[in-house]
């Protein structure tokens, strides 16, 4: 029996890169076009959880696994929001220098037959005490935009933070571990 065929429910270049570095090309990219608007007082695992299921099912198919993911940012019960423009961004870094905050990633796997695995992992990042120039800095760069918490990690924010405990491929948007395991599971070849 051959290897099963994937279908990456994301346009994200960087979970393609991610995906490759297990060995799996999907065989389809269908990114899943979702409201990810957070319900009232729902919690960030909740969220994140929610989200990659949400997508997995949107872009559902009978033909093929259907891997989706999403990357909650999140400082206590607050989740932050996906950075749209400077001042986002700006609110985002200001809030988050100095501490440490959470970050979720969730994976999901729908099989053809419409059963659901799913996967959350949670890693802590710790932002150094941020300079005013700092985040100007940051923010020129541009490498915020569109990014959970208004920060990319496998960026030049990577110099900017103290200590991770936990994911780092979580923390760019797709747990490695998590997303092996369920790719085995299901009978993916990888090594």
């Amino acid at each position: 029996m051959g290897q099963p065929t994937l279908i990456l429910a994301s346009a994200s270049p960087r979970r393609r890169e991610l995906i490759a570095r297990l060995g799996v090309e999907p065989a389809a990219i269908n990114p899943a076009d979702i409201d990810e608007t957070p319900h009232m007082d729902e919690l960030p695992r909740d969220y994140a959880r929610r989200m990659a299921r949400e997508k997995a099912e949107a872009a559902a198919s009978d033909v093929g696994h259907v891997l989706a993911g999403d990357t909650v940012v999140c400082a206590g019960r607050r989740i932050l929001p996906k950075a749209e423009d400077e001042a986002t961004a700006r609110r985002c870094l200001e809030l988050l220098s100095g501490r440490r905050h959470r970050v979720l990633s969730a994976v999901a796997l729908r099989a053809p037959d419409g059963s659901l695995r799913e996967r959350l992992n949670e890693t802590v990042v710790i932002f150094k005490r941020l300079s005013r120039e700092e985040i100007d800095a940051y923010l020129a760069s541009g490498e915020w935009e569109g990014k959970a918490g208004g920060y990319a990690i496998q960026g030049i924010a990577e110099g900017l933070i103290r200590r991770i405990q936990g994911s780092h491929s979580g923390v760019v948007g797709l747990p490695l571990y998590e997303t092996r395991t369920l790719l085995k599971s299901a009978g993916f070849d990888i090594a």
